[in-house]
């Protein structure tokens, strides 16, 4: 059988194809180009044009799980559920979702995606990162597309430690020797910073809000909630840093 990653080159789906590949698993990577790097298949999908929507299913019709990554859209659910339907459908009997600690069942965006898999009768989980470590991610998905029995749940990844942006800033600047400085950009000129970078107004007015939930505190308050679901990461940002410190000098 057939795991297929939507979002497939990105930063949560590639590391999790990796993870796959060297268990055995049968791999397929989707996005917009179809070009995906070697030793992996991959094929053309854009969830922005429902016509790619078959595509996977015609290349390969032994997919039986999906691992969803959905981009911003004002509808998302109605640009997601017609996907969802065809692949159960085509045979597929379990979905992940990658959602996000602000996202909870039934509210916005993919709130609502994660109300629909888990009312839908699937098989079913829903990882919920805080601003994120992609292996940490990547292990975590893994474990619930492949797990025998179906998580059918929802878990809240958060790394071992909680920081400011100030305090990660100065972080980066111990270990690369040089001045690294948080700057809090005023609303409108975060919105034009993302809408510079190809975001449609709505979606850069959803991230600084949600620059700005996290500002006043939100993901500590994730940190300590109580969740059965919680999965604390083990990497930790002083160590990340030290050991990629090449992209940065």
């Amino acid at each position: 059988m057939t795991i297929l990653l939507t979002g497939g080159t990105g930063k949560t789906a590639l590391p999790a194809a990796r993870r796959l590949r060297q268990a055995g698993h049968s791999v397929l990577l989707a996005c917009r180009s179809g070009n995906v790097p070697a030793p992996y298949r991959g094929v053309t999908f854009n969830w922005f044009d429902s016509k790619t929507f078959n595509i996977p299913f015609d290349l390969d019709n032994n997919i039986d799980r999906v691992y969803l990554v959905c981009p911003y859209a004002s509808d998302l659910l109605g640009m997601v559920k017609p996907f969802i339907e065809l692949a159960i459908s085509k045979g597929v009997r379990r979905f992940v979702l990658l959602s996000s600690t602000r996202q909870e069942r039934g509210g916005s965006h993919t709130g609502k995606v994660h109300e629909y898999i888990e009312d839908r009768g699937v098989e079913w989980g829903v990882i919920r990162p805080t601003w994120f470590m992609a292996d940490d991610i990547a292990e975590l998905v893994y474990c619930a597309l492949t797990d025998e029995k179906s998580h059918n749940a929802d878990h809240l990844i958060v790394g071992p430690d909680a920081y400011t942006h100030d305090e990660v800033a100065a972080i980066f600047s111990e270990i690369l020797g040089r001045k690294i400085q948080h700057v809090r950009l005023p609303e409108e000129q975060g919105i034009n910073f993302w809408t510079a970078l190809g975001l449609p107004e709505s979606a850069a007015q959803f991230m600084v809000s949600l620059e700005h939930q996290t500002a006043q505190g939100s993901e500590f308050t994730t940190m300590n909630q109580p969740s059965d679901g919680k999965v604390v990461g083990k990497t930790r940002l002083a160590h990340y840093v030290n050991e990629n410190r090449r992209l940065w000098e």
